[in-house]
């Protein structure tokens, strides 16, 4: 979007509509991770819907067609863990993030304090390796670094717990 915008305040404009939507509860902007506040602050957000109905209302999708299509479900399932992470921090001391770093990323950021806890989001088989929580842990040294899905820690068990519970 911000490329397209050219004359000055645009960039204002976004960020207060941003504010707006995230107030009434639906699109958050996560901020880019970066351990530098300034760093943080120049980088675009991460768009966040906080309620996954706004996703799969509008979609043809039945669950069954949803599940068989690949792409589409791993964008639910990532859309579903940061939509719970986000509403489970408002209000507290815990922020969400992204990260990403050339080719590398990590789909979600949970700081509190010091400490930090990376999250890769996989739907399904994990056949490559992690290289974005790697790289990210070689640099951050996060507290813990999860991974959640199939492989990892269930869906079903990682929605039932509070988001900051995982920095514990």
């Amino acid at each position: 979007m911000l490329g397209q915008l050219h004359e000055a305040g645009n960039t204002t404009t976004l960020a207060h509509y941003l504010n707006l939507l995230e107030g009434a509860g639906l699109v958050a902007g996560l901020p880019k991770y970066s351990g530098k506040q300034i760093r943080q602050r120049g980088s675009s957000p991460k768009l966040q819907v906080m309620n996954t109905a706004l996703m799969t209302a509008p979609s043809p999708y039945t669950l069954q067609s949803a599940q068989r299509d690949r792409e589409y479900w791993g964008r639910l399932v990532e859309s579903a863990i940061g939509a719970h992470l986000v509403n489970g921090t408002r209000g507290k001391k815990t922020e969400v993030f992204y990260w990403l770093d050339r080719n590398q990323e990590v789909d979600f950021v949970l700081k509190s304090g010091k400490d930090l806890v990376s999250i890769e989001v996989k739907s399904g088989r994990t056949r490559q390796c992690l290289s974005g929580m790697s790289a990210f842990a070689k640099v951050h040294k996060p507290k813990h670094q999860l991974l959640v899905g199939q492989e990892g820690i269930p869906l079903e068990k990682f929605l039932l717990r509070p988001a900051e519970s995982w920095l514990a």
